[in-house]
C-alpha cells in the first residue's frame, strides 16, 4: 500500500514505528503506488476522508468531519494576483488546519495500538491533538513555551483534557524534549516530523482542485515548522502521479521577520537553514526559530520555481484587519501572513490560493491590543447617539 522513503538518502522503510531515517536522520516521505489509487474530483462532499484511497491507514478514521473548508474568493483587496482565493482552514473542528494532519496521526496511534500521544506546540498543534486524542479515548500529554501561547489555543488543550507542560524556553527546546521523551517511553509523536501527519495536511491540495477543477499559478502558505507547505505541494505532485494534471503551482512560503530562518536560506539559495535563536513576531503561530521541515518544505519551493518572502508584523495586522473589514474573514495573524505575502510579492500571478490556516478567535488578545477596547459609556440613548 505505502512505504516510508528518506528524503536525504533515498533509504525505503516498511515500518510505521519510525519517524526519521535510521541510516542518515532524515526526514521520510510515504510513497504509494499511485497506479493503485482512483481518486473522485467531482467537486461535491469534500473532506479529509473523501480521499482515503491516498492515506495512510487500514483503520476506520477517529474523524470529527473536518475538511472541506470554504475556498472564498477575494473581490475587495487589490493585489497582484488576478484572481485570488483564500481557503479558510480556520473553520475545521479545532479551528486550525491541523485538524487535517490529527486525524490521520491519531487514527495511526490507534492502528500501532499506542495509548498516549504528545505534541510541542506553539498553540494550534495542542489544541487539535487534545481534541482528537478525547474523542479518540487516548492520553494526550503537551510541552510548550511558557507564556508564548496565545490563551484561546491553550484553553483548548486544557479543556479537551490534555496534560499541559508549559517550560522556560522556546518552542525549538521544547520539540527537543518531545523527540527524546517518545525514544524512552511509549509515547506517539504526532508533531509534523510525523510523515503520516502530513498526509493528512497534503488534501488541502486535493480540496482546491476539487473544487476549482484547476490548478492554480501559485500557492501562498505562512511558514512556522514547515510542514504545511510541503505537505501542500506533496498533493498536487501526487495529482500529476495519479495523471489527474500535468501542473503544479509555485509554492510561496511566507516568514515573519523575527522568524524566518526558511526566507534566510532561500536568499541564499542555500537548502539548509541557520536556526534564529530567539524567533519573535505576533504570529504566534509561526514564531519557530529551527523548523523541523525546513528541508522539505525549501525543497517544494526549489522544485515548483517559488519562493520566500518575509513580512512585518505591521503587514501582517494590516493585512488581518483586511480580510476582516473587507471580506468578512476572520483570521489569526499567522493566517493572515499568507495574504501579507501576496500583497507584498511583486510579479503579476493569474491565480493564487492564500491558506488562511487559523481563526481569529484563536488569538483574541491580539485582537484587542491591535484593535482596542470596547467604547464603554453610560446607558443613554443620547449619549450612544452622538457616537455614531
Amino acid at each position: 500500500m505505502y512505504l516510508l522513503r528518506c528524503i536525504e538518502c533515498g533509504s525505503e522503510f516498511d515500518s510505521d514505528f519510525i519517524y526519521q531515517c535510521s541510516k542518515c536522520n532524515g526526514l521520510l516521505d510515504v510513497v504509494y503506488d499511485y497506479s493503485e489509487i482512483k481518486l473522485n474530483f467531482d467537486g461535491k462532499n469534500l473532506s479529509v476522508w473523501k480521499y482515503k484511497e491516498a492515506l495512510p491507514v487500514r483503520t476506520d478514521p477517529v474523524s470529527l468531519r473536518e475538511g472541506g473548508t470554504p475556498l472564498y474568493r477575494i473581490e475587495k483587496i487589490e493585489s497582484g494576483v488576478k484572481t485570488l482565493f483564500v481557503k479558510h482552514e480556520g473553520l475545521n473542528p479545532s479551528g486550525s488546519f491541523k485538524d487535517r494532519g490529527m486525524t490521520v496521526g491519531v487514527t495511526k496511534a490507534i492502528e500501532l495500538k499506542m495509548r498516549t500521544v504528545i505534541c510541542a506546540s506553539t498553540g494550534n498543534t495542542s489544541a487539535s491533538m487534545a481534541m482528537y486524542a478525547a474523542k479518540a479515548g487516548l492520553k494526550a500529554v503537551v510541552i510548550l513555551p511558557s507564556g508564548k501561547v496565545a490563551l484561546g489555543k491553550l484553553a483548548q488543550a486544557l479543556m479537551h483534557g490534555a496534560k499541559v507542560i508549559a517550560i522556560k524556553d522556546n518552542f525549538d527546546k521544547a520539540l527537543e524534549i518531545v523527540k527524546s521523551l517518545a525514544m524512552r517511553k511509549s509515547l506517539y509523536l504526532l508533531n509534523s516530523i510525523n510523515p503520516f501527519r502530513l498526509e493528512g495536511q497534503k488534501t488541502i491540495a486535493y480540496e482546491i482542485y476539487d473544487e476549482l477543477g484547476f490548478v492554480p499559478e501559485a500557492i501562498f502558505v505562512p511558514v512556522g515548522n514547515a510542514g504545511n507547505i510541503s505537505a501542500i505541494y506533496k498533493g498536487f505532485k501526487e495529482l500529476v502521479e495519479m495523471g489527474y494534471t500535468d501542473e503544479v503551482p509555485r509554492m510561496i512560503g511566507v516568514q515573519a521577520k523575527g522568524a524566518n530562518p526558511v526566507y534566510r536560506a532561500f536568499v541564499k539559495g542555500s537548502k539548509e537553514i541557520e536556526p534564529v535563536k530567539n524567533p519573535e513576531t505576533i504570529a504566534t503561530a509561526i514564531r519557530i526559530g529551527a523548523p523541523v521541515n525546513a528541508k522539505k518544505a525549501l525543497r517544494a519551493i526549489y522544485e515548483s520555481g517559488g519562493a520566500v518572502i518575509e513580512v512585518s508584523d505591521e503587514e501582517i495586522v494590516e493585512a488581518q484587519k483586511l480580510l476582516a473589514a473587507k471580506e468578512g474573514i476572520g483570521v489569526e495573524p499567522a493566517s493572515a501572513a499568507s495574504l501579507a505575502g501576496a500583497l507584498k510579492f511583486e510579479e503579476e500571478i493569474e491565480s493564487a490560493v492564500c491558506i488562511a490556516t487559523g481563526n481569529l478567535l484563536k488569538d483574541p488578545d491580539e485582537v484587542i491590543r491591535v484593535c482596542g477596547k470596547p467604547i464603554e459609556v453610560e446607558a443613554n440613548v443620547d449619549v450612544i447617539e452622538k457616537l455614531l
